[in-house]
């Protein structure tokens, strides 16, 4: 199979390409770096002319509201261009809970993402996964602090990004689901907590504060980033992938 992996030289993209060229396909990886401009429409008719499947795993490259017309441009070209391509399968990565925390720019962005592959003419897959342990550098400087670090005791179930790109890579050779898989890692963790775990084993002297208010994760109530009863479990642990 063809496969179009859109900001596929990213943390996930480039483990997603490298899983599928594994497995015997072809999987191209296109972004900025390779002169394909999602937001302007450059070089994207040519990246998806004539593959089986397009994996759209870019990012806005910020967390605010201009994320919603990120996803809305990129998404609308995107579609466009695979349609014209005959693209037959259009997966995308998105959030777990993201349609439950309105509060916060970036995850009603995703949900707009969600929501226009749905609508849109192409059979798709959609994967929620829950916070990428690598996510925990930028969930400690958002509210670093000299020698402290403001977390809040937000619920959070991380998983590896190698787990999630094998398991994007698997949806993306499959037939189209036409709607959600949820994964997760295995340990349901406060964010606080998985603070303090993260700079005891990097030898990192900083104090984690408890703070229910610090960082963009204040605004997540309950544990609606943790995995539903419905989702796929992914085997590495959090200390595991520490060490």
């Amino acid at each position: 199979m063809k496969f179009a992996v859109i900001g596929g030289t990213g943390l996930i993209g480039s483990r997603v390409v490298e899983n599928l060229n594994a497995a015997g396909h072809q999987a191209v990886p296109h972004s900025l770096s390779t002169g394909v401009d999602i937001i302007t429409g450059q070089g994207l008719e040519a990246a998806v002319a004539g593959v089986d499947v397009v994996i759209n795993l870019t990012n806005s490259p910020t967390f605010d509201a201009a994320s919603l017309a990120f996803f809305r441009t990129s998404m609308d070209h995107l579609l466009a261009a695979s349609e014209k391509g005959g693209v037959g399968h259009f997966a995308i990565l998105s959030i777990v809970g993201a349609d439950r925390v309105p509060d916060l720019d970036y995850y009603r962005a995703k949900v707009l993402q969600e929501n226009i592959l749905k609508a849109g003419p192409i059979p798709y897959s959609i994967v929620r996964a829950t916070q990428f342990m690598e996510f925990m550098e930028t969930a400690l400087a958002m509210t670093a602090d000299g020698d402290t670090v403001r977390l809040p005791r937000t619920p959070i179930q991380p998983i590896a990004a190698a787990d999630v790109a094998g398991i994007v890579a698997e949806v993306a050779t499959g037939s189209p689901l036409n709607g959600v898989l949820n994964i997760a890692g295995p340990d349901v963790l406060p964010l606080d907590e998985l603070g303090r775990l993260t700079l005891a084993a990097r030898g990192d002297g900083r104090a984690v504060v408890t703070d229910d208010s610090a960082g963009m994760f204040a605004a997540v109530h309950g544990e609606v980033l943790t995995a539903p009863s419905d989702a796929r479990i992914a085997p590495t642990h959090y200390t595991d992938w520490l060490s």
